[in-house]
């Protein structure tokens, strides 16, 4: 089983962490966060950058391939950590991320998925109430029933 995640960075920072890669230097990487599980820091070398974890709009899914032919898929994904420079503002308050990872999905979550329907508070907890009589054998409170007569014309 894989753990994949996605890490979004400056390209400063991206450069650095290519660098460390391909050479076997002394520089060592580290991602820390705090209680809230939300912020934390990104550590490459003596620097320090802030970083957040936010969710993504959509789940994206992640594929591997052993022979450049065959892809197999090997998670999914729905969160990213996104690392900052110490002079960018922080992230707006929400823990959701509202462009997705690429151009075609800038503010996907207004413009792709329906709103949430505005409920009533009190009419969901009188149906809840009347669905867990129902379920232990008893009735509902407040209904109303009606009945329809069809009429068929033969002619």
């Amino acid at each position: 089983m894989e753990e994949q995640f996605i890490l979004r960075v400056p390209p400063s920072v991206a450069e650095r962490i290519d660098r460390l890669l391909n050479e076997s230097g002394s520089e060592s990487m580290d991602l820390s966060f705090s209680e809230d599980g939300r912020s934390g820091a990104f550590i490459i070398g003596e620097d320090h950058f802030p970083a957040s974890l936010l969710d993504l709009p959509c789940i994206v899914e992640s594929y591997k391939t052993y022979d450049d032919n065959v892809l197999i898929k090997t998670a999914d994904v729905g969160q990213m950590i996104m690392v900052r420079d110490d002079g960018d503002p922080p992230p707006e308050v929400v823990v959701e991320h509202r462009h997705g990872l690429t151009p075609p999905m800038r503010d996907a979550r207004r413009r792709r998925f329906r709103r949430e329907p505005d409920l009533n508070p009190e009419l969901v907890r009188r149906v809840e109430k009347d669905l867990l009589n129902i379920m232990n054998g008893g009735t509902a409170e407040n209904f109303d029933i009606l009945s329809y007569c069809q009429i068929y014309f033969i002619c």
